[in-house]
């Protein structure tokens, strides 16, 4: 690759002028002739120049997170750690405000922000007040109004259901957590439980018994349904369930071994994140890796082009996920 040396060699002109023009330096005296040369005599030789990020102040990191299941708060914490490391790089200022000290507590002015966890729509509606210029990262609670980036649920829940399927289960469960409705707060149809039972229609395999829905992402709770669909289910247990978080899967697990019922040989698992402890539990715990750095490359992307390029229309980007086979299926 072309260096400002090589270029100013070639033009017969000082290393600074060239460097300045191509800088787009308008305070630097050069005719016009002389600016056209460097440009094309850079063009020739190949010269790349260095992407410089400019900076970004009055950042707002939001960050909805109360920590009360272990496994989950990892995951949040792993966006924000990654968040913070890749804002340091593009000069990007963020200063972050937790839920306790509620949306008020942003930066004034505030050019942007973006947001981990789940907001009221009393809190949107705060936000739409102060800026145009927000993403949210694993959650979109207003696509008209706001960008987010967010694993492809729909998509990874269909490949667990091929998966299986094509490994010739026929009776396929599903273990999941509700939605919540925005303004109402009330339970609504999750979109990985949307994607099973469409994918297990398709096939032909939709049981409605074998949808089993926990109130909370623990994994407590996953321990619970696990037992509880032991003793439902009894000899017709599903040998197969697609488990949509990581956090209940390891519950699942917990009840499987209680009960002393062999994995994957009388029931095979999968599920979503590939959270840090996926890979010691017993069996290893076969799941979807979700591409944190990727999700968060992909959010401070879309900041730049709100806060730069001022573009009006939203976009929701959606990153899919990988799987990682282990033991457990």
């Amino acid at each position: 690759m072309a260096t400002i040396k090589e270029i100013a060699s070639q033009t017969g002109l000082s290393p600074a002028t060239v460097s300045r023009v191509l800088n787009y330096d308008d305070t630097i005296s050069v005719s016009d002739s002389a600016r056209v040369l460097i440009f094309d005599t850079a063009e020739k030789l190949g010269y790349q120049k260095k992407r410089v990020h400019p900076p970004i102040g009055n950042i707002a990191l939001l960050y909805w997170n109360d920590g009360t299941e272990e496994l989950e708060y990892a995951y949040y914490k792993s966006l924000r750690a990654e968040l913070e490391r890749q804002a340091r790089e593009r000069k990007i200022s963020l200063t972050r405000i937790d839920k306790s000290q509620g949306v008020s507590a942003m930066p004034e002015p505030c050019n942007g922000f973006i947001a981990i966890g789940w907001f009221s729509k009393s809190e949107l509606d705060v936000l739409k007040g102060r800026t145009k210029n927000g993403v949210f990262v694993d959650y979109s609670p207003d696509e008209s109004a706001y960008d987010s980036v967010k694993p492809n649920l729909d998509s990874i829940v269909k490949q667990m259901v091929d998966f299986f399927y094509q490994k010739g289960h026929k009776n396929i469960g599903y273990i999941g957590q509700c939605d919540f409705d925005m303004a109402t707060g009330k339970p609504s149809l999750d979109v990985r439980e949307w994607s099973f039972r469409n994918t297990a229609a398709y096939y032909g395999i939709l049981r409605e018994e074998n949808i089993l829905i926990a109130e909370a992402l623990t994994v407590e709770r996953g321990y619970r349904i696990g037992l509880e669909a032991i003793e439902r289910f009894g000899e017709n247990l599903p040998s197969a369930f697609c488990v949509g978080s990581d956090t209940l899967a390891v519950g699942v697990i917990q009840a499987l071994h209680e009960k002393k019922l062999e994995i994957p040989e009388r029931v095979a698992l999968l599920s979503i994140n590939n959270s840090s402890v996926a890979g010691y539990l017993s069996p290893p715990l076969s799941t979807f890796h979700i591409d944190v750095p990727e999700m968060c490359r992909t959010a401070i992307q879309l900041l730049t082009e709100r806060v730069f390029e001022n573009r009006e229309i939203t976009k929701t980007v959606y990153i899919n996920g990988r799987l990682i086979e282990r033991k457990s299926c």
